[in-house]
C-alpha cells in the first residue's frame, strides 16, 4: 500500500516538474529571443544597467529549468538528497518572493523616490554613445505612453541646458520638434503614466503572482510528501 501512494506521488512529482521544466525553457526561450530581436533596449536605470527585460527572462528561465531539473530527477529516483534540495530551493525562492513583496508594501514612498531620482539620473545618459539601449528605451516610453520626462518635461531642459525634448516628446512627430514650443510636446509625466497604467492591470498582476505562489505551493507538497514516503518506504525496508 505505502509503495503504492509512493508511486503515484513519485509520477505526480515528476510530471509537475516537467512542466516546470519546460516553462524555464519558454522563459529562457523568450529572454534569448528578446535578446537577439530586441538587444538596444534596455533598461531605463542607470543604477542597473543590466536590469533589462531580456536579461531577467534569461535568469528566471535558466533558475527555473535548474530547479525543475532536481526536481525531476529526484522523484525518478527516489533520492532524498535531490528531493530536500529541491524543496528547500523552492522554499527560499518563495520566502524570498514573499520578503520583496511586504517590503514593497511597505516602503512603496522611498522606492517612488528613489526610482524617479535614479530614471531622472538615466536621463543625462540619453543620446550618449554606448547607451542605445536607453535612448531607444525613453523613445518607446515617450511613443507609446504620450508623455515626456520623470516627472515633466521639463527634466529634459537640464539635459540639454537648453529649452528643448527629444523628439519622441512631441504630438506630430518630425525632425527636430523637439525644438518647437512647449505646446507641441506631451504634457504627461512618464513616471505617473506608467505607474497608473500598472495599477490598471493590478488585478492581471495580481492573478499572475497568486497562481505562481500556488505552484510553488503544490511542489512543496509534492516534493515534502514524496520525501517522507521516500523515508518511510527505506525504514520500512530496513
Amino acid at each position: 500500500m505505502a509503495r503504492g501512494c509512493l508511486q503515484g506521488v513519485k509520477y505526480l512529482m515528476f510530471a509537475f516538474n516537467l512542466l516546470f521544466w519546460l516553462g524555464g525553457c519558454g522563459i529562457l526561450g523568450v529572454g534569448i529571443w528578446l535578446a537577439a530581436t530586441q538587444g538596444n533596449f534596455a533598461t531605463l536605470s542607470s543604477s542597473f544597467p543590466s536590469l533589462s527585460a531580456a536579461n531577467l527572462l534569461i535568469v528566471t528561465g535558466a533558475f527555473v529549468m535548474a530547479i525543475g531539473f532536481v526536481g525531476c530527477i529526484g522523484a525518478i529516483k527516489e533520492n532524498r538528497c535531490l528531493l530536500l534540495t529541491f524543496f528547500v530551493a523552492l522554499l527560499l525562492v518563495f520566502l524570498l518572493e514573499a520578503c520583496v513583496t511586504i517590503l514593497f508594501f511597505a516602503y512603496t514612498d522611498k522606492i517612488d523616490r528613489y526610482a524617479q531620482q535614479d530614471l531622472k539620473k538615466g536621463l543625462h545618459l540619453y543620446g550618449t554613445p554606448g547607451n542605445v539601449g536607453l535612448t531607444n528605451a525613453w523613445s518607446i516610453i515617450q511613443t507609446d505612453f504620450r508623455c515626456c520626462g520623470v516627472s515633466n518635461y521639463t527634466d529634459w531642459f537640464e539635459v540639454y541646458n537648453a529649452t528643448r525634448v527629444p523628439d519622441s516628446c512631441c504630438l506630430e512627430f518630425s525632425e527636430s520638434c523637439g525644438l518647437h514650443a512647449p505646446g507641441t510636446w506631451w504634457k504627461a509625466p512618464c513616471y505617473e503614466t506608467v505607474k497608473m497604467w500598472l495599477q490598471e492591470n493590478l488585478l492581471a498582476v495580481g492573478v499572475f503572482g497568486l497562481c505562481t505562489a500556488l505552484v510553488q505551493i503544490l511542489g512543496l507538497t509534492f516534493a515534502m510528501t514524496m520525501y517522507c514516503q521516500v523515508v518511510s518506504a527505506d525504514t520500512y525496508c530496513a
